[in-house]
Order: C-alpha cells, then structure tokens, then sequence
C-alpha cells in the first residue's frame, strides 16, 4: 500500500497495483481499474515513485525476508 494525501490534508492508503491510470490537469487523479477516482496533492512523478519504491520493496522482501529492515526510497549508488 502506498499513502495519498487527499485535497483535505487527510491521508488515505491505496493498492497501487489497483491504478489504472494517473491524470495531472492540472489536479493529480487517480482512476482505479473499478472506475473509482481519487484527486490527492502529490505530483504524478511523486505518485510513480512512491509506486515504484513500493514494488522495490516488495521484491527485495522475495529475495530476502530480513530485508523489511532496509530504508525505504531511493539509495545511493
């Protein structure tokens, strides 16, 4: 699960594998695969990173289970 922000400050955890498409005009919203629509304060590019830290996460929890104590986002190289 990722966490928005909905246009009222109020937080709200959402299943990103749920999204169908995201639309910046000029309001970020998302449209779920059941039609569901949700406008939060986050950019597009925020929404695709915190998707892609998310699934990046879940991988490295496959491959090794004590990995749930790693840092979350983006690492340095």
């Amino acid at each position: 699960m990722i966490v928005l922000t909905r246009l009222n400050e109020s937080h709200f955890a959402i299943n990103p594998d749920l999204i169908e498409r995201i639309h910046a005009n000029p309001d970020t919203t998302l449209v779920m695969v059941d039609g569901a629509n949700f406008i939060v304060t986050e950019s597009m590019e925020d929404v695709i990173e915190k998707i892609a830290s998310y699934r990046a996460h879940v991988i490295a929890l496959a491959y090794d289970p004590s990995a749930g104590d790693l840092p979350r986002g983006p690492r340095k190289l």
